[in-house]
């Protein structure tokens, strides 16, 4: 047998031990270092312990009965673990001390704990404590995980306890090649997988950590975002059909609110309110990240609620725009691009993107109010959507350029001593101070 197994027969001290009294004897199995224990319902005082052969020292007839006694669960837990490799069944601790006793092992397996996880968060989901999307997520690593069970184990299910590295790397190869799914997606679900890993981890029907060590390698990902002369062709565009106009204009109100599909659908006109500056602001909470936002009406976003305010819809459901399903959205967004002569698949995220680096950061708001706005709790965040713009740094190096041609123009005396300092500048200001860092964040 492949599998590390041994037994050991040790003196247990009882709880309630008093001097003098005599310890009992149990018998420890070990499978490859997981461990289980049993009582032999025999017991011996520790001066006629022999530990080390795991035996009672003397040569009575009692004490060879004990020893006799022993030797035979030694052979029957041998003989248990023998049957269970002739059945084919994996070989546990646990299991070969269920098979001596006649008892049959609790298991669990991998599926069994996705179901259990899925079925708890769709009740979440009706709570709106989860989004739909995420359990759809959950729903298709069940999907790739019963798959790869069938492809690689010819089984049905797999116990959790076999979870282990080999397992995992083969998952994730499996997602690449059979599933063909890219390095990020597929990233995604071997995350959700330590999901389930960890909560089973949690109920202690593992007891180690098969993701100790293994790292996930990301490949950075192109976020596309409209210009701003790709957003003023959808915006300049006339539309004769009603639905591809209301349609454009959700769009152009998350472009120039940063609002997701989510948090449009859910807006009320009681969540628009007076700002500190006077003017009217958006107070909501993110359905994502349940973070406040408090953003101020661009002109465009506020004459957009002004165009709907009176719309049956709005009226009937208490709602500040009127929203089709996402599915129908993403329809029209098709006829929308095409009819506007833009290239790019339109969407809610490429309007939240062009909200922070068309929008905002191009016009001088900085990223720590942008990510406030998008309701970001980690400003690496919002360092995704808005990318800095070869505009912003332009203009950036423009003034550091006059300045160095200011320098050069003074006295040799003094030049080299302002170069100096101006190099100090930078140097603090764009590699020594990170805080600082973010006020201009350089693309990696």
């Amino acid at each position: 047998m492949k599998t590390n197994f041994s037994l050991l027969f040790f003196l247990k001290k009882p709880k309630n031990y008093t001097k003098g009294t005599v310890y009992f004897i149990f018998l420890r199995i070990t499978v490859a270092g997981i461990r289980a224990e049993m009582s032999t319902s025999m017991n011996c005082e520790p001066e006629r312990w022999n530990a080390k052969a795991g035996k009672v020292i003397g040569t009575k007839e009692d004490v060879k009965i004990m020893n006799a006694y022993l030797e035979n669960i030694k052979a029957e837990v041998y003989a248990a673990r023998t049957l269970l490799s002739v059945d084919g069944t994996e070989i546990t601790a646990d299991s070969v001390k269920c098979c001596y006793l006649g008892k049959e092992e609790k298991t669990h397996t991998i599926l069994e704990a996705i179901r259990d996880h899925n079925v708890k968060m769709k009740a979440l989901v009706e709570k709106e404590e989860y989004a739909l999307g995420t359990l759809r997520r959950f729903e298709v690593l069940e999907r790739h995980v019963a798959n790869y069970i069938a492809e690689k184990y010819n089984r049905t299910d797999l116990n959790v306890k076999r979870i282990d590295h080999e397992f995992i790397d083969g998952f994730d190869f499996f997602l690449h090649t059979v599933k063909e799914n890219d390095t990020n997606t597929a990233n995604k679900h071997v995350k959700n997988l330590k999901k389930i890993v960890s909560i089973c981890r949690k109920f202690k029907w593992i007891s180690n950590d098969p993701f100790f060590g293994h790292t996930l390698k990301s490949k950075p990902v192109h976020r596309e975002y409209l210009t701003a002369y790709e957003l003023s062709k959808i915006t300049e565009k006339q539309f004769t059909t009603q639905r591809l106009l209301q349609v454009r204009d959700f769009f152009l109100f998350s472009c120039y609110t940063g609002l997701s599909y989510a948090d449009v659908q859910k807006l009320k006109m009681a969540d628009i309110g007076i700002g500190v500056d006077g003017e009217r602001w958006i107070f909501t909470y993110r359905k994502k990240t349940n973070t406040r936002a408090a953003i101020p009406l661009l002109p465009i976003a506020a004459s957009i609620l002004d165009k709907y305010k009176n719309h049956p819809y709005c009226l009937n459901n208490d709602r500040a725009l009127p929203i089709s399903s996402n599915q129908k959205m993403n329809e029209y967004f098709v006829e929308i691009a095409a009819i506007s002569g833009v290239s790019k698949t339109l969407g809610n995220r490429i309007a939240k993107r062009t909200f922070g680096t068309t929008v905002t950061l191009p016009n001088g708001v900085p990223i720590e109010s942008v990510s406030k706005m998008l309701g970001h709790t980690n400003i690496r965040t919002t360092q995704l959507y808005a990318k800095v713009l070869h505009k912003k740094v332009s203009k950036d190096m423009a003034m550091l350029r006059e300045k160095f041609v200011v320098q050069l123009s003074k006295p040799n005396n003094t030049k080299e001593s302002k170069i100096s300092a101006d190099i100090a500048f930078i140097r603090e200001k764009y590699i020594l101070a990170p805080e600082k860092q973010e006020a201009f964040p350089l693309e990696k």
